[in-house]
């Protein structure tokens, strides 16, 4: 993967990010895990941020994106986090009544830039830490 294009711009923003549920409870299993990833999948369409790898354990969100130079990453992340968390609490009630308070997301995220190491080495580590890829380009 190279450089990518905008109107003005050529740039390589990519972000390893990482955040969980609350209190880390494995609750991303079945139906909430898909609805998750596709909600995260629309969130990212609707910014421009191109999903190069990922993966949904049952206890965390783990995505490998690249970002446009206009977009911020916790522009994004806020935003993944806010809808999904109000479409699952909306779309489960033991979701909802699990996560009283409307706090589906736990207190903030982990983002680390691809900077020294190649997207070979960011794709290896997700797919040994991780295994199944869930927001491979083909899903």
């Amino acid at each position: 993967m190279g450089y990518s294009k905008g109107c003005h711009t050529t740039f390589d923003h990519r972000h390893q990010i990482v955040w969980a549920p609350k209190y880390r409870c494995k609750v991303l299993i079945g139906a909430v895990r898909l609805r998750v990833r596709e909600i995260i999948k629309q969130v990212c369409d609707e910014m421009g941020v191109t999903i190069i790898n990922g993966a949904l354990p049952r206890d965390h969100v783990h995505v490998f994106v690249e970002i446009p130079p206009h977009v911020a990453v916790s522009d994004f992340v806020r935003r993944a986090e806010g809808r999904s968390s109000r479409k699952i609490q909306q779309e489960f009630k033991h979701i909802r009544k699990r996560y009283w308070g409307q706090r589906f997301w736990g207190r903030g995220y982990f983002s680390t830039t691809a900077g020294n190491i190649t997207k070979d080495v960011a794709m290896a580590y997700l797919d040994r830490h991780i295994g199944k890829q869930d927001f491979s380009p083909s899903a």
